[in-house]
């Protein structure tokens, strides 16, 4: 009977051990990070502290589609770090103070990959 509830605990331990640390997808590989470095103007600026949006959809065969959104800010050398980006369609945007606004739709096929956005200035109302 004790042997017989050492067994169980122990499979429940195991399950718990599982559970805070998941298998890996196949999609995207654990410790890479998505690099996008940001510049402007013409003398090629580092923009800091840009809003950095990562916007993609989790297609499903049966149901709704989930869509996501991550947001990240760039440092003080103009680079935000997106840990474990999902590979295939995504959508970057860019919005910082006294720049243009930015958005462009990507196909992300390594979790490692570094982008670089150049934005420009916003046009002048008068």
């Amino acid at each position: 009977m004790v042997a017989l509830a050492a067994m169980v605990l122990a499979g429940v331990g195991d399950a718990r051990q599982d559970a805070k640390n998941p298998a890996p997808s196949a999609t995207n590989p654990p410790g890479k990070r998505l690099t996008i470095e940001i510049t402007g103007g013409d003398n090629n600026l580092v923009v800091e502290n840009a809003s950095v949006y990562l916007k993609y959809v989790e297609e499903k065969k049966i149901g709704k589609d989930k869509h996501y959104a991550l947001n990240v800010k760039t440092n003080r050398e103009g680079v935000a770090h997106i840990p474990d980006a999902p590979l295939g369609k995504v959508l970057i945007q860019i919005v910082a103070d006294g720049w243009k606004t930015y958005g462009k739709y990507y196909e992300l096929t390594d979790a490692g990959a570094v982008i670089k956005i150049h934005l420009d200035r916003p046009p002048k109302w008068y």
